[in-house]
């Protein structure tokens, strides 16, 4: 695999990096409480049953391969990026900018 091309200043990053030069502002208490967020995150204590269709399963399952995980991981994943806003719906938010166009 090739190495990726680093800029000017990512390079001086990555070298005072190795050189142990950042030292972590994290504090104990802090530490804390971002590692029992992450534990909730992944906490998985409820089970759905869904019904999609079979090419969009396939589809799940051809991309969880190519992402060396679980589909039903994929999909886990998926649905908690879109309840915390870390992935949107390009199509609502297109209908929504028509629509406020059009009332201007």
């Amino acid at each position: 695999m090739t190495e990726p091309k680093l800029s000017k200043e990512e390079e001086e990053i990555l070298e005072e990096f190795e050189a142990g030069e950042f030292k972590s502002v994290l504090t104990p208490g802090r530490i804390k409480m971002l590692q029992a967020a992450a534990e909730e995150t992944f906490k998985k204590d409820k089970r759905i049953n869904i019904r999609i269709s079979s090419h969009d399963l396939e589809s799940l399952q051809r991309r969880a391969l190519e992402e060396g995980i679980p589909y039903q991981t994929l999909v886990s994943s998926v649905l908690h990026k879109y309840v915390s806003g870390g992935l949107q719906d390009l199509m609502a938010n297109k209908a929504s900018q028509r629509t406020q166009k059009s009332r201007s």
